[in-house]
């Protein structure tokens, strides 16, 4: 190809666009160089719906110039951004736009100015940035391409230079963080932005790439967390099918019950989460083609997909999938409801599981995003949530280290309302800060107020391991089950209540008081209960308190304060 030194917006678009497809390929990949061997592994999937969220804008533009192209790559980014290693990667972008967004065509010192505005937007987004992230591959990629930018005479050779260079610190990363490589792999974030990259390069030299799904990609609010569609062998409806339609007009309350009572005649387990511009559905019925057709009638439909039950031999009984779908429905419901009168206070939680969920609702919680570990909410999710919320001072639980950054981000483009981010990093610390609210106070001494009771607060989940590794001096074989604490693993073994008992002694000392434990959607009631007897045996000094979470992946969420 010609040796060419500048870039338009058109062949920065076709990059962007490169870049996005290819992380979104290998994402599935990336998700398993987490740290952790648990079931939840998410830095691919929150990069990948965080950089789809941009593509689907930029696809949308028929003949961009460089600031209406670097506007869609920003703002979609930034509202679709899910998880930390998300939301890194959209401040990035919105630093390497806000730095060419006025230039017509951009060179190699240009480029090199962009990245290094890039990293030093991403610093800022972090309170205690880490080496041995992606945010230490996005430096030292930008600091290359600023060493040789001005006696680059080819793109393509700069291009690739940056690459082999992010490679190699991408390499070094398990020596910079020693949980990495303890572990044994590299940076999964880092790992997807090098990724990203790559395909910017393919882009750059006009690889063909297939951009048309990115036209019907739906709003990264609207991705749902994972249903895990339980089944006994001898079920009435066997196809589990989920759509979206893209409405061509607001759907109506006739029209929406209508299209309710048809899926209804035609099958069971309904979901309909629906929006002005979309719906989302889900059905079990033995015609999906059926439900297809009916949904044609209201708009186009995206994101089709079924699966046969009977091949797949779930573990579950069908009338859990079928309370899971009325308690979603309610719980989307409730929070497409707005207040009517202005309050001075309202809160805002991040939840996933029908009992936590209750938990929440009944200690006053005015809109639940559903999502969590499995499928972190997005920058979005939380505007949309802070829009549905009419108070003064919107107080915010993220109960997810990894969703923390998204909640300010959300906090940051709100004006009409004070949002305030309470930095909640597990389930049972954002039930301990709400539950410290004290209504006569004013909100910054609640601020302190509920900080200071989270600080108090221990957690430990109980899940088994995906793969075998070794962490925090402790082996893990694929399937075993893992206690892990605040700061790593507390706990292995094979039985669950045991493994979940290790971990209570590995938290608990002589001034906790109070043992909570949340019991997930796959642990029996029966099993619940033998844990509860054991832990009132061991700690009778403590109230130990048993709740049904029904939250996925975890068996157990337990706290001890």
């Amino acid at each position: 190809m010609e040796n060419r030194q500048t870039i338009d917006a058109k062949i920065l678009a076709r990059m962007f666009l490169s870049g996005a497809k290819n992380l979104e390929a290998k994402k599935e990949w990336i998700n398993e160089l987490n740290v952790f061997p648990v079931p939840d592994g998410d830095t691919g999937t929150n990069m990948t719906l965080t950089i789809l969220s941009a593509a689907s804008e930029v696809s949308a533009l028929e003949s961009p110039d460089m600031e209406t192209l670097c506007k869609a790559i920003s703002s979609g980014s930034l509202r679709g951004a899910r998880g930390n290693s998300g939301v890194i990667l959209s401040q990035l972008l919105r630093g390497f736009t806000k730095s060419v967004k006025k230039a017509s065509s951009l060179d190699a010192t240009a480029i090199a100015a962009a990245m290094e505005k890039a990293v030093e937007t991403a610093y800022k987004a972090v309170m205690k940035p880490k080496e041995g992230t992606i945010l230490t591959v996005a430096r030292e990629a930008a600091q290359k391409a600023s060493e040789i930018a001005e006696e680059s005479n080819s793109l393509e050779i700069f291009f690739r230079e940056i690459f082999e260079h992010s490679q190699m610190i991408l390499s070094q990363t398990p020596e910079m963080l020693p949980v990495l490589k303890e572990a044994g792999v590299v940076d999964s974030g880092g790992q997807g932005l090098v990724e990203v990259f790559r395909g910017v390069i393919d882009g750059y030299l006009g690889k063909d790439i297939d951009y048309t799904e990115f036209a019907v990609q739906a709003p990264a609010v609207l991705e749902p967390s994972r249903v895990d569609e339980p089944y006994e062998t001898d079920i009435t409806f066997g196809y589990c099918t989920e759509f979206i339609v893209l409405l061509e007009k607001p759907m109506s309350e006739d029209d929406l019950q209508d299209f309710k009572d048809f899926l209804l005649s035609i099958g069971d387990s309904i979901v309909l989460v629906d929006d002005d511009e979309l719906i989302k559905v889900h059905v079990h019925t033995n015609h999906p083609g059926e439900a297809f057709e009916k949904g044609l009638t209201y708009g186009q439909l995206s994101r089709m997909k079924v699966d046969n039950m009977r091949e797949e031999h779930h573990e579950k009984l069908i009338q859990d999938s079928e309370r899971l779908a009325r308690e979603q429905l309610e719980a989307a419901r409730r929070q497409a409801e707005v207040t009517a009168e202005r309050k001075k206070v309202g809160f805002i939680s991040v939840s996933v599981g029908a009992g936590l969920s209750a938990i929440f609702r009944d200690l006053g919680v005015d809109c639940l995003i559903e999502g969590g570990q499995t499928m972190n909410p997005s920058t979005e999710d939380m505007l949309k949530a802070i829009s549905k919320v009419n108070a003064d001072t919107i107080f915010v639980f993220p109960n997810n280290k990894n969703i923390v950054l998204a909640a300010n981000q959300a906090r940051d483009l709100t004006e009409d309302k004070e949002v305030i981010v309470i930095p909640t990093s597990t389930i049972p610390q954002g039930i301990t800060a709400i539950i410290s609210y004290v209504p006569e106070k004013d909100p910054q001494e609640n601020t302190q107020l509920m900080t200071q009771a989270i600080s108090m607060v221990k957690t430990g989940q109980i899940t088994y391991a995906v793969r075998d590794t070794r962490l925090d001096a402790k082996e893990i074989h694929e399937g075993d089950i893992m206690g892990i604490g605040d700061r790593g693993i507390l706990a292995v073994g094979s039985d669950i209540n045991e493994v979940a008992v290790d971990v209570v002694k590995a938290m608990a000392d002589e001034n906790s008081e109070v043992i909570s434990v949340y019991a997930g959607k796959d642990v029996h009631g029966e099993k619940a209960e033998e844990l509860y007897s054991l832990l009132e045996e061991a700690y009778p000094d403590c109230e130990v308190e048993l709740n049904r979470g029904d939250q996925p992946v975890y068996y157990y969420i337990i706290s001890v304060e």
